[in-house]
């Protein structure tokens, strides 16, 4: 653990010196048609969300599954979710997201010599919606930063959802083209219930670094670290690695595995494998 820890730590501090590293290299005039730039490159299936912005008129629908190998007592054995991005006028992105758990155990009281079944929610979770907005004026440029904001929305889901608090959350973006086919990419964000004083300081802040880039013309990795974090709870650190095939510079298939805190509200915790798609109109 303390290992891990170390590992996020450093990728997180790495970071700075790429964004600095960015602002000494020139956009190429036709980084355009580089592979960074014109292949797909989703929000998953790890904790990183890319800097990359649909254009006007485009949508991308990404969808992944995963399933957990050590799963806690009443704890969901499967998680899954989709995204839905539609490219905006303005440099914006806008997004709707929403993740879905396999019923659990209904509640039942406590028996002789036994203990009570605590029941959990199950079905579609509340829904959260966004926006991605670049920070500058060009899609294509080598460094990029954008921000991402998002608020999920109570009484949106199954009716085994109860908790009626909505959920504010934002993140600072940050990627740095490597070559013309590599990225390194950094997220730095900060998510509270409710919207008092009192909820922000109950607010978990979490931190990632991902680094993708090609293993052949359709193939390619991605590896990532992250750590959560609260004031009043220490680091829990977390590493995603996975590969993926794109047999079309709109279509993605990924396989995955990894392990660490799961970063939204009804996301498990532990070891796990996973797979997902990812697909973009018009490519």
């Amino acid at each position: 653990m303390r290992t891990t820890t170390l590992l996020t730590a450093g990728g997180l501090l790495l970071a700075a010196p790429a964004c600095t590293l960015a602002q000494t290299i020139d956009p190429s005039v036709g980084n355009a048609d580089t592979p960074f730039i014109r292949n797909i490159r989703p929000d998953r299936p790890g904790q990183t969300v890319t800097t990359s912005m649909l254009r006007p008129g485009q949508v991308q629908l990404e969808l992944g599954t995963q399933g957990q190998l050590q799963s806690a007592a009443g704890a969901p054995r499967s998680f899954s979710q989709g995204l839905l991005r539609v490219g905006f006028f303005g440099l914006m992105e806008l997004r709707v997201q929403q993740q879905y758990l396999p019923q659990g155990p209904a509640p039942a009281p406590a028996t002789e010599g036994g203990s009570a079944i605590v029941g959990r929610p199950g079905g579609f979770a509340p829904l959260t919606v966004g926006a991605k907005m670049l920070a500058s004026s060009n899609q294509d440029t080598r460094s990029q930063v954008s921000v991402l904001a998002e608020l999920t929305l109570p009484g949106t889901g199954a009716a085994t959802f109860t908790d009626k608090v909505y959920e504010p959350a934002a993140r600072l973006l940050v990627s740095q083209q490597l070559g013309e086919r590599f990225g390194l990419e950094a997220n730095l964000g900060f998510k509270q219930r409710g919207f008092k004083a009192a909820d922000t300081s109950r607010g978990q802040y979490l931190g990632t670094v991902a680094l993708n880039g090609p293993l052949g013309e359709h193939f390619g990795f991605f590896a990532e670290t992250y750590t959560t974090w609260q004031k009043t709870a220490s680091w829990k650190p977390g590493l995603t690695g996975g590969l993926y095939w794109r047999p079309a510079p709109g279509l993605r298939l990924d396989v995955t595995a990894g392990g660490g805190p799961g970063t939204s509200t009804y996301a498990p915790a532990g070891p796990y494998v996973g797979a997902g798609l990812s697909v973009r109109l018009p490519h």
